[in-house]
């Protein structure tokens, strides 16, 4: 089976030959950490490396074609320092200063000196903040972030796009699109406080600006369907705390459930087969609604938040596939708690419907030796050894 064969098999529980090796990856400070524990300076590509390692065939090298389709703001807010903020004089020699900044999306907040403005672009970093002031305040504010969202707006579509799709149709990888689904990007505008008070105070204008919003994505996803079929659309949700969802499942179907049915609906006649939703946080109360609305997967399935995937897996059997799942403290202790969480989820890889994986970014806390460990036993626990 190719990559993609096994990748859509395993989410439309089907039998693939192996479940996908997707162990998860590490951002700049896991890197930096992993370089000072054994991972070689010049390795690149630290999958293809530790595949290597532990005895797995390498990936074959390929170049992966990407639609490169732009659902984010056009054109952006500038980014730039506003403030810079020294220690303060009597703190530790370790402590940082901070700066007040303006990232891309014209949020203002407050990060430590030793990053910058573009570290808040693709969080190629753990980077910490304190949200001072979102973009959209008053309803003229809305006015002109809603003008930065239009489908015919230069940038939206590469140049190639056409000739990408053609080539797209020979793939042997999976290949899709991640969007911003209404709770997030709503909370991009507004922030998490203004938006939740807002959906009680105002649940007209926000549900103006949902329905904007779906309209927009909606009319992207027309046009890319016309000469692309992706193999999965990942609508980034985040909207779980440890124990609850930010807003309860009631309020999701009364905001949220319209656009999200309008999405999975289309995309469904245009045959796309894996719509997934990612949400941090406990999900098992949103999981019904998910289902409701037609979405088929979810992930990262935080364990710390309290997801029990093999008992979700058992609850919800084939109405809902899973990616992640897999303890990041378990990962970063080493040892036998690592064989013990790959040993929990086993009977959930063994009957389907999920890939396993680090359940989200993998930290900086996590060693490199332990890091070789867990994706040894992953690729038994998945087939490949």
């Amino acid at each position: 089976m190719t990559e993609r064969d096994r990748f859509l098999a395993t989410l439309r529980h089907e039998k693939p030959d192996r479940v996908p090796f997707a162990p998860g990856g590490g951002r700049r400070s896991t890197l930096d950490a992993w370089h000072r524990q054994g991972l070689p300076p010049d390795v690149r590509d630290y999958h293809q490396y530790v595949r290597t390692l532990i005895g797995m065939p390498a990936e074959p090298a390929r170049e992966r074609i990407q639609p490169d389709v732009c659902f984010t703001m056009i054109p952006e807010f500038q980014e730039k320092v506003l403030e810079h903020r020294p220690a303060r004089a009597n703190a530790p020699r370790s402590a940082a200063g901070t700066m007040i900044v303006q990232d891309w999306k014209g949020n203002v907040c407050e990060i430590a000196d030793i990053f910058s403005p573009a570290d808040l672009r693709g969080a190629p970093d753990f980077v910490t903040r304190t949200w001072i002031r979102c973009p959209v305040q008053t309803r003229a504010d809305w006015h002109d972030m809603a003008r930065r969202y239009h489908v015919d707006q230069p940038g939206r579509f590469p140049a190639d796009f056409p000739q990408r799709c053609a080539a797209l149709k020979h793939r042997t990888y999976p290949a899709g699109l991640t969007i911003s689904g209404p709770f997030w990007q709503l909370r991009e505008w507004l922030g998490f406080e203004n938006l939740c008070m807002l959906l009680l105070d105002d649940p007209d204008f926000a549900h103006e600006m949902i329905d904007f919003w779906c309209r927009f994505v909606a009319s992207m996803l027309e046009r890319i369907f016309e000469q692309f079929v992706p193999d999965f659309l990942t609508f980034n949700e985040d909207m779980a705390y440890k124990q609850r969802s930010m807003i309860s499942p009631a309020m999701c179907r009364t905001f949220l459930l319209p656009c999200w049915s309008h999405w999975t609906t289309l995309s469904r006649d245009a045959g796309v087969p894996v719509l997934e939703v990612d949400s941090d946080g406990c999900v098992a109360d949103l999981i019904p609604v998910w289902i409701d609305a037609g979405f088929n997967t979810t992930s990262p399935m935080e364990v710390a938040a309290g997801n029990d995937l093999p008992a979700l897996r058992q609850q919800h059997e084939t109405r809902m596939a899973y990616r992640g799942g897999v303890d990041k403290r378990c990962i970063a202790v080493g040892g036998e708690a690592i064989d013990r969480e790959i040993e929990r989820l086993q009977p959930a890889i063994d009957a389907g419907g999920y890939i396993p994986g680090c359940d989200h970014g993998v930290p900086s806390d996590v060693s490199w030796p332990n890091y070789v460990r867990y994706c040894r036993l992953l690729a038994r626990a998945t087939r490949w050894l």
